[in-house]
């Protein structure tokens, strides 16, 4: 579903990207994990095209992202839940929701399933986000990114900050969203993550950043036996 090639980004004369290729599948959750500054946010905003790359493949359904701008990307079906969340603090919940339909035709209604995977926000959907807790403004951030029904959701650290028990109950979500999306057809997660315990439990296929670069990759189950922890530790 998801083809990223060869990947070369640059952020004036600092080569941040170097060579990165991955790939993404319906029904599957692939992890790229990495320690800060090694290029995981770099490489979701290269895909979201909210950055340039200098050379490299980005393909969707078979169809070249490269030189598209960002509003197309989200109308070919890919969803974005930012590092920080990112949500509209003066605009209540419904609004916010709303605003993840930006790329839908006028008049698009808000999937009902927003609500069954995420019942907190059809209690809130009067209250401004600013109001609601870190976990609770994390989720409203994955329902905006659903609200369009995307085929690829990307995520970048939904974990940061958030407690325990709301950690648990995103894994719930994407492990189902994975499995069914939001219309009973599998969905491509691309997961960057820095909690090595949640991405384990999670991945299908991992991938590690190191200086820009893929140092290694394979099954989820594989992780433990590749040492990935030691790789990503702080």
């Amino acid at each position: 579903m998801l083809v990223i090639e060869d990947v070369h980004q640059y952020y004036g004369g600092s080569h941040t990207l170097r060579g990165v290729s991955l790939q993404a599948r319906a029904g599957e959750i692939t992890v790229v994990l990495g320690r800060n500054g090694v290029g995981k946010t770099t490489l979701l905003k290269s895909l979201m095209g909210l950055v340039p790359i200098r050379q490299g493949r980005i393909a969707f359904d078979g169809v070249e992202l490269a030189r598209r701008p960002v509003h197309e990307r989200a109308r070919r079906g890919i969803g974005y839940v930012p590092q920080g969340r990112e949500i509209f603090p003066r605009l209540t919940v419904r609004e916010n929701l709303l605003m993840g339909l930006a790329s839908r035709p006028a008049g698009t209604a808000l999937p009902a399933q927003l609500f069954e995977l995420f019942p907190v926000l059809a209690e809130m959907q009067s209250r401004r986000g600013g109001d609601l807790s870190g976990g609770q403004q994390q989720q409203l951030a994955i329902a905006r990114a659903l609200a369009a029904r995307p085929r690829l959701l990307v995520l970048d650290e939904p974990t940061e900050g958030i407690q325990p028990n709301i950690i648990q109950a995103i894994g719930r979500v994407l492990r189902q969203l994975a499995r069914q999306g939001l219309d009973g057809e599998p969905m491509a997660i691309l997961l960057v993550e820095q909690y090595y315990d949640f991405a384990r439990e999670l991945a299908d296929r991992y991938v590690v950043l190191e200086r820009g670069a893929v140092v290694a990759s394979g099954g989820g189950d594989e992780m433990d036996a590749h040492g990935v922890r030691a790789m990503v530790a702080l």
